[in-house]
């Protein structure tokens, strides 16, 4: 028989969640500020989502809660953009780190004049606390820093910048350890390029525009193969299929 441990005077004892305790899934407030905000942040999440839709145990998510201490709602941030590694990708309202067993490994927030303090404040000191190896930030409007990217990565529990410079085509790169991505502003714009593939990742919009691409040449090679074939049973080559 196997005895089981007993906790000693000095051990605290095992914190169980509280089911009476509600977690807020949204606060009513909108998505983004703006277009400047709000694009960006659904064109990554598009972006890494597609990237990562065989793997599933990478999850990402925009604009939701992580809840990141059992029993206490008010410990909680938004992050714009986050990946975790090594949990199920299943759909969730908001995100517990204690229910999946880790904190997010991936943060990017969209900055603006309202949330920037914020965003390297007080969200920073979180993010750091609860182990968030790479925290980005990128600056739409070059209204809050300029270059408009910055890249931390967690170092004994303190950050440290991810260098970000400007290569000879005039794009703003920083390398992402944990994607295997080099985040870029490229255009004044948020991007993902892999270095290996050597690919721009496409947002929502490209991805489109390359879907009806494709189709339309689908279409077209179709089109020209019943042409071809109607002209070789002109000629006698093919049977008439009649």
């Amino acid at each position: 028989m196997v005895s089981k441990p007993v906790a000693t005077g000095s051990d605290p004892p095992p914190e169980i969640e509280d089911p009476s305790i509600h977690y807020p899934d949204t606060d009513g407030e909108p998505l983004a500020e703006t277009d400047f905000q709000f694009n960006p942040l659904t064109e990554m999440v598009h972006a890494l989502r597609v990237r990562y839709q065989d793997r599933p145990d990478v999850y990402v998510a925009g604009d939701m809660f992580v809840y990141y201490r059992m029993n206490d709602p008010g410990a909680v941030v938004a992050p714009d953009v986050f990946v975790v590694f090594g949990v199920d990708n299943h759909t969730r309202r908001s995100y517990f780190t204690w229910r999946d067993g880790k904190a997010p490994d991936f943060v990017m927030e969209i900055a603006s004049a309202g949330s920037y303090d914020r965003d390297i404040g007080h969200k920073r000191d979180v993010y750091a606390a609860i182990g968030v190896t790479e925290y980005w930030r990128f600056d739409p409007l070059r209204e809050c820093f300029d270059p408009p990217l910055a890249g931390e990565r967690l170092v004994d529990g303190v950050y440290e910048p991810i260098p970000v410079s400007e290569d000879a085509d005039g794009i703003l790169r920083g390398y992402s350890a944990l994607l295997g991505l080099d985040i870029c502003v490229r255009d004044d714009l948020l991007k993902l390029y892999d270095p290996i593939d050597r690919n721009w990742l496409l947002n929502l919009s490209e991805s489109e525009a390359a879907r009806i691409e494709a189709e339309t040449a689908l279409q077209a090679a179709a089109e020209r193969n019943r042409e071809l074939e109607a002209l070789l049973r002109q000629h006698g080559i093919l049977p008439d299929p009649g």
